[in-house]
């Protein structure tokens, strides 16, 4: 389904997503039965129907809102004295498992049977000693408009090493790690192939192809299919968005391998809604819920859920050069924090 196609929400709806924001803003957030508050961390043509379709199958009214997995990580952590939200719903797993690690998230075992999720779904949920737990799968990639690259006469990128080099300089739109789980799972994903002097090192050298660092993951794939930027470097899943969009973007899959991320999901500590939290969770994990996004046109990721469809377009990973990305080391809190901080200083901060 082309995005542009996606049905727009009428007026009450957007009208009541907009009081969800000022409800998230205001000083405190009314607790009772009835109601939940979800952070949203997939795109927002993604998070509305999730929400409409809870509300319509329960009755509990949900306030919503959508941040990046790293700004959302940070604010749990800054509002664990006094939790705002209940629910944090999608995004990379490895800002998930250091909110598990930090005791920042509540331990679950969901209603809906293990049984019914994939290994690897199951296998976050028991790293994490159930504080949270996959609901989705997608590789890590880039996109190039395929136009822009023939109009410059410049050659296709194919790999890695091929996006360091200075033909494409000022060319390269990725997320910044820091508030992006996609640019933390790359930054990871570099240390676990090349090795952590010779990732960073590449890293450097990419710095100085960068036209910007964005805050959303998702969003050098719309940069690409607009022609904003030549390549952009995101999820897979997201510049088929794009592409089915009937943007002249083509996906890559790297020639040196890629990682992957598992798309989590996991019950803030402290939740005031907690009963309609553990509604939501085990909802969310259903073949139903989970095929709202490839319906509403913006998901192509792979379900955790078995019985739920794959979206036809979605990348197949059995087809894809995927690492043996190691979720527990790269999602623990000291190794994301010196990661971080070794990237703002020998990259990020550093002038082109």
């Amino acid at each position: 389904m082309k995005l542009s196609n996606t049905p727009f929400l009428p007026l009450r709806r957007w009208l009541a997503l907009a009081g969800a924001a000022v409800a998230l803003a205001a000083p405190s957030i009314a607790s009772a039965q009835g109601e939940l508050t979800v952070y949203c961390t997939v795109q927002e043509e993604w998070c509305r129907p999730m929400v409409a379709a809870f509300e319509k199958t329960t009755g509990i009214k949900v306030s919503m809102t959508r941040k990046s997995s790293g700004e959302f990580y940070a604010q749990i952590k800054a509002e664990s004295a006094n939790p705002r939200g209940d629910v944090w719903w999608g995004g990379t797993g490895d800002p998930h498992l250091q909110a598990a690690e930090e005791g920042l998230t509540d331990p679950y075992v969901s209603k809906t049977s293990l049984d019914s999720l994939q290994d690897w779904a199951v296998r976050q949920a028991r790293s994490a000693q159930f504080r949270t737990v996959g609901i989705y799968a997608g590789a890590l990639g880039f996109s190039y408009n395929a136009d822009e690259l023939k109009k410059r006469k410049l050659p296709e990128p194919k790999c890695w090493a091929d996006l360091v080099k200075p033909i494409y300089k000022d060319e390269i739109q990725v997320a910044n790690p820091n508030s992006s789980g996609t640019s933390y799972t790359m930054l990871a994903t570099m240390v676990q192939i090349m090795g952590e002097d010779k990732a960073f090192a590449w890293m450097k050298a990419l710095h100085k192809n960068v036209n910007q660092y964005t805050k959303s993951g998702a969003a050098p794939a719309r940069a690409v299919a607009t022609g904003e930027s030549l390549i952009g470097i995101t999820f897979q899943h997201d510049a088929v968005v794009q592409a089915l969009g009937g943007a002249p973007v083509k996906i890559v899959s790297p020639c040196e391998g890629t990682g992957y991320e598992i798309g989590s999901m996991s019950i803030i500590k402290g939740a005031k809604n907690l009963a309609n939290a553990r509604k939501w969770y085990d909802w969310a994990l259903t073949p139903e819920a989970q095929a709202i996004g490839a319906t509403a046109g913006v998901s192509y990721q792979v379900p955790s859920n078995k019985k739920a469809t794959v979206p036809a377009a979605a990348p197949k990973l059995s087809e894809i050069k995927l690492i043996d990305y190691n979720f527990a080391k790269y999602g623990s809190s000291a190794e994301r924090k010196r990661l971080l901080a070794k990237w703002d200083a020998e990259v990020g901060n550093q002038p082109k």
